[in-house]
């Protein structure tokens, strides 16, 4: 099968389009045919070997955590689910053909492949954040970088819980985040005061690490109130760093129903294939992003095989 690898940390340029063995469902996982898989920013920050001295991982390996696909092997003990069905979930090494699930729920009805492939780590971490920053109903949510996938869902997420939600981001995705039903305002010199002219801030949330922890902290009036997803930096100013996920099946179950009822939905802004996985990279790490990115890979023959351990 075809995989996207690198042999050593680097920039895009290391990414490379290589055959590799199939991988195959063990205990408790299911593998899929992927049809799409997720782009997400911790995906090239694992590339750059940001996260070596937290969560080392050796060479060649694979990239990607999110996909969608075709059920194909189900491995020792797992039940509810059949070959041919069609998930959306988190693994591993899912810039591939075969990729190996250990959590998945069914696609929605009406989503594409590529639409739910942007959702599950984004929905996670969205559904985590909101938690650990503790933002009630009735109370205001400042976004910093809310256009991108996890803003995307934290936007809708937090209106459905009843909370108001103000969003930072580029003038060109003002309208985008409006319709979001976020009030909304650019980012850049005098933001914080055009934040205060919205509101009272009662908590915040840094997802595009772009230097802003201080201001959050003085909107806030305390580093408790802000959690980060992008700036490795932040405990040394008091603010906790938020990395490490927490149930992604509950995540998935909850982003299902959410999308059922029509609460939440997060667009695919461009689709790649694996040849182009590099400019996915580049594409991402430069931001400005409105909603998500996703590398799509087309159907491939294949010997289906039988449910049950290999």
């Amino acid at each position: 099968m075809k995989r996207v690898s690198f042999a050593e940390f680097g920039g895009p340029d290391v990414l490379r389009l290589v055959d590799a063995e199939e991988p195959h469902a063990g205990p408790g996982q299911v593998r899929i045919a992927v049809r799409a898989a997720g782009v997400n920013p911790v995906d090239w920050r694992i590339r750059e070997g940001q996260f070596q001295k937290v969560r080392p991982i050796e060479l060649p390996a694979g990239v990607g955590q999110d996909a969608s696909g075709v059920v194909d092997e189900i491995g020792e003990g797992v039940e509810g689910v059949e070959v041919g069905d069609h998930v959306f979930g988190e693994g591993s090494s899912t810039y591939a053909e075969f990729a190996v699930l250990s959590a998945w729920a069914r696609m929605p009805e009406g989503l594409t492949f590529e639409e739910a492939a942007g959702y599950p780590s984004v929905v996670e971490t969205a559904l985590r954040i909101i938690r650990q920053v503790g933002v009630r109903s009735g109370q205001t949510l400042l976004v910093s970088g809310a256009s991108g996938g996890v803003g995307s869902a934290v936007l809708q997420i937090a209106r459905d819980r009843g909370i108001t939600v103000i969003g930072t981001a580029g003038a060109g995705n003002l309208d985008y985040l409006r319709g979001l039903g976020a009030f909304a305002t650019t980012y850049g010199a005098g933001w914080v005061e055009r934040v205060r002219q919205l509101g009272q801030v009662d908590a915040a949330l840094d997802l595009a690490g772009s230097g802003v922890i201080g201001e959050l902290i003085e909107l806030t009036g305390d580093p408790q109130k802000v959690i980060s997803i992008a700036d490795l930096a932040a405990p040394d100013l008091g603010v906790r760093f938020s990395g490490v996920a927490g149930s992604v099946p509950e995540a998935l179950a909850e982003a299902a129903d959410l999308i059922s009822r029509g609460k939440l939905h997060i667009p695919v802004e461009q689709s790649y294939t694996l040849a182009e996985a590099a400019t996915a990279h580049t594409d991402s790490r430069a931001g400005h992003t409105r909603g998500r990115r996703v590398v799509a890979v087309r159907a491939v023959p294949h010997a289906v095989a039988p449910p049950g351990p290999r």
